[in-house]
């Protein structure tokens, strides 16, 4: 027993490890004020999305890139709510070139139906897709503008992290992410890119067709990014990068309360068994084993059948490897500050990632509004 916690161990460390050198060994980008150049096709599909709606447009509102060189094609997945006549009656006072289309439902995945339409419509080669919940940076564009000049890339994945809330869910939910985007990161640094966020995702239109978009994969309601990604980078290894750039950061809102959080995480966790990527499925299998295996070596500590030694030794090692990912993460995204609540953090989410992964096993969820089977 002792001999298999080492083998799960060791691996754990390896795989973290990597993310951490390879986390490095993406450069950071610095903009240069070039002048502008690229055209943009910005794809936000949105379900009832009034309370959010707002920051949304004025963050577009104050993108600093030309209005020429770019379009908003927003995508209305039956909003039951006014978020319509909100995006038409702030956009009907600005120069913004924007459009509203009704989503066609075709697949089990209405978002990534929506993707697919706006795709058609767009005049532009290049596609970015984010989300009705985010806030976009002044420099948005400029960045994967300035990138696309300097670097032969076909599908770039940028940063994206949550707003900042003085609550432990909400700091809960950072942590989560910072880890994320730490091997989001790590996993381009060693040529392995196995992560994206669809809330902050551009890739060529001309490359999404040639690939056939999301077929193979419309079964599944999530992963429009994931699922993409693992199409160009089998494709085009050599054409897809990481935008780390601090002024490309997209920042979302996180889940209000513990019950849209587990469903959200088995909304994510339901398409790891269609994922095609070995390394990716290899992660989140070594990953999910370090977790249960905390769990379990505090049962055994407490019926005595290991040492209190041998579970204290456990939490170490990985209370270390994963502070040193996140801490990365956190100081590029500097959201160092909730650090504070790593301790805490690190106690729950055994537990949380546990329960989520057997849940999504065999249950479905509700997402917006709607029930998705398993």
């Amino acid at each position: 027993m002792i001999f298999t916690f080492f083998i799960i161990i060791l691996l754990y460390l390896f795989i973290i490890g990597i993310f951490i050198f390879g986390f490095d060994k993406v450069p950071v980008f610095k903009l240069e004020d070039m002048s502008s150049k690229t055209n943009f096709s910005i794809v936000i599909p949105f379900r009832n999305e009034a309370e959010n709606l707002p920051d949304l447009l004025e963050s577009i509102k104050s993108l600093n890139y030309p209005n020429h060189l770019f379009e908003v094609i927003f995508i209305n997945d039956d909003s039951e709510d006014d978020s319509v006549e909100i995006i038409q009656k702030f956009f009907n006072k600005s120069q913004t070139n924007f459009s509203i289309t009704s989503n066609e439902r075709k697949t089990n995945s209405p978002k990534k139906d929506a993707i697919t339409i706006a795709i058609e419509k767009a005049k532009y080669n290049w596609i970015i897709t984010t989300d009705a919940d985010c806030q976009l940076p002044k420099f948005w564009l400029d960045s994967f503008d300035e990138y696309i000049q300097k670097h032969d890339v076909i599908s770039i994945a940028a940063p994206v992290t949550y707003k900042e809330k003085n609550a432990f869910l909400n700091r809960f939910q950072i942590l989560d992410m910072l880890s994320l985007q730490g091997a989001t990161i790590g996993g381009f640094g060693i040529k392995k890119p196995f992560l994206c966020n669809g809330a902050n995702f551009a890739y060529k239109k001309s490359t999404f067709k040639a690939l056939n978009g999301f077929e193979e994969n419309t079964n599944i309601a999530s992963g429009d990014d994931i699922f993409l990604l693992e199409k160009i980078a089998k494709k085009h290894p050599k054409q897809v990068a990481y935008l780390k750039c601090n002024q490309a950061i997209v920042k979302t809102e996180s889940q209000s309360n513990w019950r849209s959080l587990i469903s959200q995480r088995i909304r994510w966790a339901a398409k790891t068994s269609a994922y095609n990527n070995w390394f990716g499925k290899l992660t989140g299998l070594v990953v999910l084993i370090m977790n249960a295996l905390i769990i379990i070596s505090l049962l055994l500590s407490c019926i005595g059948a290991i040492n209190y030694s041998t579970c204290f030794y456990i939490f170490i090692i990985k209370f270390s490897i994963d502070f040193l990912l996140i801490y990365k993460s956190a100081t590029f995204f500097n959201q160092k500050n909730v650090l504070i609540s790593y301790i805490f953090g690190f106690l729950v989410y055994p537990f949380f990632s546990v329960y989520v992964a057997c849940i999504s096993s065999f249950s479905g969820y509700k997402w917006k509004g709607r029930h998705f089977k398993k």
